[in-house]
């Protein structure tokens, strides 16, 4: 790791080598004492009606369809309990009826055949839930290969984040980000592929590693913009080979040294907003290139500028998934009014405002990825890294 930047320490789990999604997978959604009650309460409901209604309409069969309802919400064990339960109540009642051999042996035979299926169905969702939540702790895995766990601190930087695929059984949409400690100062990237699934993760994770390694190695922005242009040109060329998509990103790269200026580099981005004494405003930005893997077709070479990042002052990036949300009218979401409303927020407060918000604003239907940076520079320059709470990462990576 590049001296100067820290990951927060993950969380152990409560048991090592146990994934607790995959316990929570196999647990009951159903306390034993509620299930007991309720199954009582069920039970006696039907014999009743069952007694009231005499031998014209039997209702105590209907007490098969428990094991299938157990199944959806109950582990094997509670399941196989409301089976041999209800097979008990119904063998005893049929018995205890009377009626001809065979109806009472077919009851019975149909009545353990429901119990049975029901157990089944309830150890098939559990394994089911077990091998989905096996997946998801891989796509933790290979998220934490290609993005960064948030927040991340640098000698210069404190940087907070949002971020939501648009899949939710996914955990690496088509926006990326990097934060990276080097020896020319701190460096953001923000970006964001054309396009969506496994394709548009393959154009990021390129664009990503050439960051990764030019944000280090090249002293100027420009030249780690070249860098990224030309892997994910290669990138391309090796989908076109595959007979996949070319993809081009929109990424805008930032570089944070001593003072309050910062670099900038805009291939095709939003520009950020600057967030200061209470007051939100456009970062201007006036020499924005094509995204990176179309610059054969410009004329023009990337060019930096620079602008003021005063003390105190947070700065938000963003991808266009924010932007171009919608609500139920079509409309889109008015991310400057709002940054303007929580510009005396502190970072974590805007995150969870503006995660909220957007839920509300968009009814829960989300049309693209969502990424958002927000980025303030440390008053300790250059002092030892503050402790980073692990439940912030937790919530916002």
């Amino acid at each position: 790791m590049v001296k100067g930047l820290r990951r927060p320490a993950a969380r152990r789990a409560v048991l090592p080598g146990t994934d607790p999604d995959e316990a929570r997978a196999g647990a009951s959604r159903i306390g034993n004492a509620a299930l007991a009650t309720g199954l009582l309460a069920l039970t006696s409901a039907v014999v009743v009606l069952d007694a009231l209604t005499g031998d014209d309409l039997r209702l105590i069969p209907l007490l098969v369809v428990l094991p299938a309802l157990a199944s959806v919400f109950c582990a094997v064990r509670q399941t196989v309990g409301v089976a041999l339960w209800v097979t008990l109540v119904v063998v005893g009642s049929s018995i205890a009826a009377g009626g001809a051999f065979w109806d009472v042996v077919f009851l019975i035979g149909f009545t353990a055949l429901a119990s049975g299926l029901g157990v089944l169905a309830c150890s098939a969702r559990i394994r089911h839930a077990t091998e989905v939540a096996r997946l998801r702790s891989a796509a933790v895995a290979l998220q934490r290969q290609i993005l960064r766990p948030l927040p991340v601190v640098t000698r210069e930087l404190r940087v907070q984040g949002l971020y939501e695929p648009i899949e939710e059984d996914r955990f690496v949409g088509g926006d990326i980000y990097e934060v990276v400690q080097s020896p020319h100062g701190s460096r953001v990237i923000i970006g964001d592929v054309q396009g969506k699934g496994l394709p548009a993760i393959g154009a990021g994770f390129a664009a990503l590693g050439a960051f990764r390694e030019a944000a280090v190695r090249e002293p100027e922005l420009t030249a780690v913009a070249d860098a990224l242009e030309d892997a994910v040109v290669r990138h391309n060329a090796f989908s076109a080979e595959t007979g996949e998509t070319e993809r081009f990103v929109t990424a805008l790269l930032l570089g944070f040294g001593a003072g309050d200026q910062v670099g900038a580099v805009n291939c095709g981005h939003l520009p950020p907003r600057l967030l200061h004494d209470g007051t939100e405003s456009t970062v201007p930005l006036r020499r924005t290139s094509v995204p990176l893997g179309l610059a054969a077709l410009s004329d023009e070479a990337r060019a930096a500028e620079q602008f003021t990042l005063p003390p105190g002052a947070s700065l938000v990036v963003f991808t266009d998934g924010v932007t171009e949300a919608r609500d139920p009218a079509g409309g889109f979401y008015p991310l400057d009014e709002r940054l303007a409303r929580w510009a005396h927020h502190q970072p974590r407060e805007l995150l969870q405002a503006l995660r909220t918000d957007l839920e509300e604003f968009s009814g829960g239907v989300r049309r693209d990825d969502i990424a958002v940076l927000v980025i303030t520079r440390r008053p300790d320059s250059g002092g030892h890294l503050s402790r980073v709470p692990g439940s912030i990462r937790n919530r916002y990576a």
